[in-house]
């Protein structure tokens, strides 16, 4: 906002003690505020422009491939290199060693000699090295029985059957794409002033948006390899294709390492969710939205497929909440005065947490003008915020660790139960891990993920200490108490910023860190395979760049 616009009314934010619970993290969906919607926005709002400048791939499904984006001020290039990979070296793990496709994202336009180079590193992965001209490296294998499905339908001049296709939702799903300065690639402090890379997770977002047309070029090459005369998938059905990912355990510390970033994340969805239950009275376009979207919910909530034993029964609780909010809204919820507030009040009592986190996310639909502005305030300077004041008192440290830290304080550590697990890197990969503290040796090797044991011992060891003593000289006799004094600091200054829930504990799902921080990227058809590891789907339903522009860059989000 500037100095002269209007203030925009809102209603009070829900209290981090409420939303930064794991239970309510883990429910979180994908809206207006996902960093995927933020990219597809911009793609029409500015028209950018696609193209695909070279195919030089053989009848075996080797060869390479270019994918251009044109915004109104920079051109950026995917450089994809496919592969042909025997079965038995197909997997999802990080520690994989060879993949059906690999990709850079490059800034600009590559030479002959720019793909050259790359082509002796980029199928490399991490064992390779890339430069400054490239923004992300990634990798990608075939989802094997949809994929020779689609290829062998459309050799026969036939379309794929459509409930295979949406019993997957892709024909290849990523296991990495890393960006920010690894393996080479550009730093994002060089990027960050760009304005399409603004808000969080651009670069990484575009490049799975143009992997996402490779997919489904490559299996419509192979089709043609096998017949010239194969049918090409009909339009419905390539937009009901995404892009898979199978993200782990390297995931899930980010949203405890990084706390003043995600604050600017929950902080910015609970001000979204604040300005729309200020919303004085419902329009009727507005209603109209809001139950276009529920249908949409209601369709995709049916799509949703998993096998979890833990996600089975959420699953079939959301469909029954949005049976309940459909009857709801019939009944007349949004006329009157305060609509959103209300409606959010009733979801907040009668339904679950994904039913009422699935509300949160649709009461924004109708109200892009109060809403997609914030996407710019999602990106953090950690930096400037990231400094200890050492002048503060140990009194005031310490009633600020009780104030953030209550639940911690109550936490008896003691037990085995309450630290049982122990984050640690591995050797081979140099990946986070979770192991179990008392049945593996692996405490020594702990990295500092546990703030809330952390923020604990730190406010037993300033009992001891002079309310008027600076916390720096605190900290020169009892040094190890620093980390946990500069995020009390953090969380004390960011109210979103700390996870109020012990992550050592034997229950912590770490499925709930992943699922928050994808609901940021705007994944969905979340499909847990243990309580480390999540299949997901991106972009399922999105347009494909040669459908630009397209005149509605939102609905397509509930689809998938």
């Amino acid at each position: 906002m500037t100095a002269e616009a209007a203030p925009i009314p809102t209603a009070q934010l829900r209290r981090p003690e409420e939303v930064m619970r794991l239970a309510s993290m883990g429910a979180f969906h994908q809206c207006r505020l996902s960093f995927m919607r933020i990219l597809m926005r911009r793609f029409r709002d500015e028209g950018w422009r696609f193209d695909r400048p070279l195919w030089d791939v053989d009848a075996n499904g080797v060869g390479r491939a270019l994918y251009r984006a044109r915004t109104p001020e920079r051109t950026y290039t995917l450089v994809a290199f496919a592969h042909d990979l025997p079965d038995e070296l197909r997997s999802d793990r990080v520690i994989a060693e060879a993949w059906d496709a690999t990709f850079t994202l490059f800034d600009g336009e590559p030479t002959q000699a720019d793909i050259d180079r790359l082509s002796q590193n980029v199928p490399l992965q991490e064992a390779g090295r890339i430069s400054e001209t490239e923004i992300s490296l990634s990798r990608a294998n075939r989802s094997v029985r949809l994929f020779s499905h689609v290829v062998d339908q459309l050799a026969a001049g036939e379309q794929p059957d459509a409930d295979e296709i949406e019993k997957v939702g892709y024909l290849m799903r990523t296991t990495a794409v890393y960006g920010s300065g690894k393996f080479g690639a550009v730093d994002r402090a060089f990027i960050e002033d760009r304005r399409e890379f603004g808000p969080p997770f651009q670069a990484e977002m575009l490049s799975v948006y143009l992997t996402r047309a490779f997919t489904i070029d490559i299996a419509e090459h192979l089709a043609k390899a096998k017949n010239p005369d194969a049918a090409r998938i009909a339009p419905d059905l390539r937009r009901r294709i995404g892009v898979g990912n199978s993200t782990g355990l390297g995931m899930a510390p980010f949203l405890i390492k990084h706390p003043i970033l995600i604050d600017h994340w929950v902080r910015v969805r609970e001000e979204a969710l604040a300005r729309v239950r200020a919303v004085a009275e419902a329009k009727q376009r507005e209603k109209e939205t809001f139950a276009e979207y529920l249908d949409c919910a209601k369709l995709q909530a049916s799509r949703w497929n998993t096998t979890h034993p833990l996600y089975v029964p959420r699953v079939a609780a959301l469909r029954e909440d949005l049976e309940k909010l459909e009857t709801h809204i019939a009944a007349g919820a949004l006329h009157g005065a305060d609509p959103w507030d209300r409606l959010y009040r009733w979801a907040a009592d009668a339904l679950t947490a994904d039913g009422r986190e699935m509300v949160v996310s649709m009461m924004m639909e109708p109200y892009g003008h109060l809403v997609d502005g914030l996407a710019d305030c999602m990106a953090a300077d950690e930096d400037k915020y990231g400094r200890l004041d050492g002048r503060m008192t140990c009194g005031d440290l310490s009633a600020l660790v009780a104030r953030v830290y209550d639940f911690a304080l109550e936490t008896d550590f003691t037990d085995a139960q309450a630290q049982a697990r122990c984050w640690y890197v591995s050797e081979e990969k140099l990946e986070p891990r979770l192991g179990e503290r008392f049945e593996e040796p692996i405490a020594d090797y702990e990295q500092p993920l546990a703030p809330a044991r952390d923020a604990k011992a730190l406010y037993q060891a300033l009992a001891s200490r002079p309310t008027d003593e600076p916390v720096a000289a605190f900290l020169m006799e009892r040094p190890e108490h620093r980390g946990a004094a500069l995020r009390a600091q953090i969380a004390g200054r960011f109210p979103f910023a700390e996870i109020r829930d012990n992550t050592i504990a034997a229950e912590m799902l770490p499925i709930d860190l992943l699922r928050c921080k994808l609901s940021f990227f705007g994944a969905t058809k979340f499909d847990p395979r243990s309580d480390r590891w999540v299949r997901i789907n991106m972009f399922q339903g999105a347009p494909l760049p040669d459908e630009m522009p397209i005149p509605d860059a939102d609905l397509w989000a509930w689809s998938g």
